[in-house]
């Protein structure tokens, strides 16, 4: 395995630091989870992969499993449901229930994003739950995270109402936001709508408790949370330009501290990184020696552009490094994966980047073998003619 360091494969590139440490973000949540969504560049993990009481943020994962019953069709946005004396004996934030109500699909969705409602969760979760209660429709939450990788959440109910045992972990719910934002576009924007007064029945529940809806900071998601178990939290997407931040957090004790850490989140995530394009795709950034080739060596270049998030005020570079196996075994076709850049930057994963043989190298004729032949041998004995002298 060859590994070359970058600080002297060329003088072409000029790498920017990833030292994060001077803008490191610090917070009173008990755990929080920040991610860039537009490079995948975590930004902050805070006890990210603890399993917490997630209170309402949960209803995200019953959201999200409506949203694929209506993708399929075992749903439709139209019809209308029952309400089951289950499901309007959930106190706390509701939508104001009652077994006499059938209530549209589309009707629910909007109450649970906007009003939080446990009673339109559980209505929700017994019609899709294989044996038509919650709690079957809990373990199906379950069984349906894991696949999508979230190892770190479990679910006894629908819509985080206290209970052992039902829990999330921040990145968890920064995974689930970000596949609710790209699974679904078609949905998401019902998450930044900033009221929704179903059927007129409770004006002291219209508004949507998202701080960040109203701010004009590119807000618009997703979910607030709140038990005394849990305190305070939310899970919150902003885009400003191209970029998308999306963040998790919880354990905070009050709804304006909740508040005030939102936005500070979001106004820290793009004022103090920018994205920076580090290679262009076909741009070489190393030669490798080639074993039997035509042309002795072949250069290497990523296939795709290289965009990484960088530190605002960033000086260094990027500690990095050129991994292959070799020398590479001629022929040589243009494109083929031969090798991979490795950055390893101050605080961040190390991120692999493969890189591709910049041209065709076919193998050499019989002078090349004839020299490669020699080489060896003269490699072989030089050490036993040297020390017979």
């Amino acid at each position: 395995m060859f590994r070359t360091a970058l600080s002297v494969l060329t003088t072409a590139l000029s790498f920017a630091a990833l030292t994060l440490q001077a803008s490191a973000f610090e917070t009173k949540a008990k755990a929080a989870f920040v991610m860039d969504q537009t490079t995948g560049t975590v930004l902050m993990a805070k006890n990210a992969d603890d399993a917490l009481p997630p209170a309402s943020m949960s209803k995200l994962m019953t959201l999200y499993m409506a949203f694929e019953a209506v993708r399929d069709g075992r749903l439709s946005m139209t019809e209308t449901l029952p309400v089951s004396q289950h499901a309007m004996n959930y106190g706390g934030s509701t939508m104001f229930l009652d077994t006499t109500d059938r209530v549209k699909v589309e009707d629910l969705l909007r109450g649970i994003i906007v009003l939080s409602g446990n009673d339109a969760c559980a209505v929700i979760a017994e019609t899709l739950s294989p044996n038509g209660t919650e709690a079957g429709f809990a373990r199906q939450m379950t069984l349906r995270a894991r696949q999508m990788g979230m190892t770190n959440s479990t679910f006894a109910n629908s819509n985080g109402w206290p209970a052992p045992g039902h829990n999330m972990s921040m990145r968890d719910l920064v995974l689930l936001a970000n596949h609710l934002i790209t699974d679904f576009p078609e949905f998401y924007p019902m998450f930044a709508e900033t009221e929704f007064a179903f059927d007129g029945r409770a004006p002291q529940n219209t508004q949507n408790r998202n701080p960040l809806l109203k701010l004009g900071i590119g807000a618009d998601g997703l979910k607030t949370g709140h038990t005394t178990e849990a305190g305070y939290g939310l899970v919150g997407s902003a885009k400003q330009g191209a970029r998308r931040v999306i963040f998790a957090f919880s354990g905070l004790e009050s709804a304006r501290e909740r508040a005030e850490v939102s936005e500070q989140i979001v106004n820290w995530a793009f004022r103090q990184f920018s994205e920076t394009k580090l290679v262009r795709a076909g741009e070489r950034v190393a030669m490798a020696d080639v074993w039997m080739g035509k042309t002795p060596q072949v250069g290497l270049v990523p296939a795709q552009d290289l965009d990484i998030l960088l530190p605002v005020m960033a000086r260094d570079t990027v500690p990095g490094e050129v991994v292959f196996n070799g020398p590479i075994q001629a022929p040589i076709t243009k494109g083929s994966p031969i090798a991979e850049l490795v950055l390893s930057p101050d605080d961040l994963p190390q991120m692999r980047v493969p890189l591709v043989a910049e041209t065709d190298v076919p193998e050499g004729g019989f002078l090349v073998r004839l020299r490669t032949a020699t080489t060896v041998l003269i490699s072989r004995f030089a050490p036993q003619i040297e020390g017979a002298t």
